[in-house]
């Protein structure tokens, strides 16, 4: 076989860890045949048998990883062969999950978390995440080099490119630079000297004090439904705010829309 490594591509260490989890047991199986002798219907087996008692999610993305792989191989070697993942069987069986819609917290409400947070480093976790779209990750990583007035440069994110760009209220980037000036950061020291973990409490500390469960990615889901529902096209919103790379992603964090909200926004059409 040509190739058993993942290169070239900057990835989650989650991500990593699976994908050499999967390609070890795939090698197991199929390490001493050539990748041309590899059918679809073998494909099948191997992922039937190791997912069987696993939840569509995963059953998805043993698949998608595995899809990669043999893309990166099909790629990097030019080789004229149909990857063996997408056999209409496989994609079938081994689709996404259905995702229902998702609850979005209010707009007041997370203004009063935010304005109610007394801890500036925790209210900047809380902005960054719910007013700039970032994942908890990307926060986790900000450095003082990092940021140019209203633009953040995030390396290496999870879309596996080299960089993104990301766009912050100027209100928040003054905060964020301030902050960065009184803790005498150097341009290369992490602005928030937090573990995931640790972020983590600090956003639920900060939701728990006005009685509202709160997750990181909620944050982020509420910024892209804050700006969807503001007017910001949807394009805008995924493209710039979420960086995804499909619209259909980005519809699926939206929240559900209420009778009220419909109605208000009918009003305000035809007013």
């Amino acid at each position: 076989m040509h190739a058993w490594s993942i290169t070239g591509q900057t990835r989650g260490k989650n991500t990593l860890a699976t994908y050499r989890f999967i390609l070890e047991r795939f090698a197991g199986r199929f390490g001493k045949r050539r990748i041309a002798d590899i059918t679809s219907e073998g494909v099948f087996s191997f992922l039937a048998s190791c997912t069987e008692q696993s939840s569509q999610g995963t059953r998805y993305t043993w698949c998608s990883l595995l899809r990669a792989f043999f893309n990166h191989v099909i790629d990097r070697y030019q080789l004229n062969l149909r990857n063996p993942c997408d056999s209409p069987m496989i994609k079938k069986v081994f689709r996404p999950p259905r995702i229902g819609t998702r609850t979005v917290i209010d707009r007041e409400a997370i203004d009063e978390v935010i304005y109610t947070t007394r801890n500036r480093r925790d209210r900047l976790l809380l902005e960054l995440m719910a007013r700039g779209g970032m994942r908890i990750g990307e926060v986790l990583k900000l450095k003082p080099e990092d940021i140019d007035g209203v633009k953040v440069t995030l390396w290496h994110p999870k879309s596996g490119s080299d960089r993104e760009i990301v766009f912050i209220p100027r209100r928040v980037a003054e905060r964020l630079r301030a902050f960065v000036s009184d803790q005498n950061l150097k341009a290369g020291d992490r602005i928030f000297s937090l573990t995931y973990n640790g972020a983590r409490l600090a956003v639920r500390r900060a939701g728990k004090s006005l009685g509202i469960a709160l997750r990181p990615h909620e944050l982020r889901r509420y910024a892209a439904t804050f700006a969807s529902r503001s007017g910001v096209p949807l394009e805008v919103v995924s493209k710039v705010i979420l960086r995804h790379k499909n619209l259909s992603t980005t519809q699926r964090y939206l929240g559900k829309v209420t009778d009220a909200e419909a109605m208000k926004w009918i009003d305000r059409i035809y007013d």
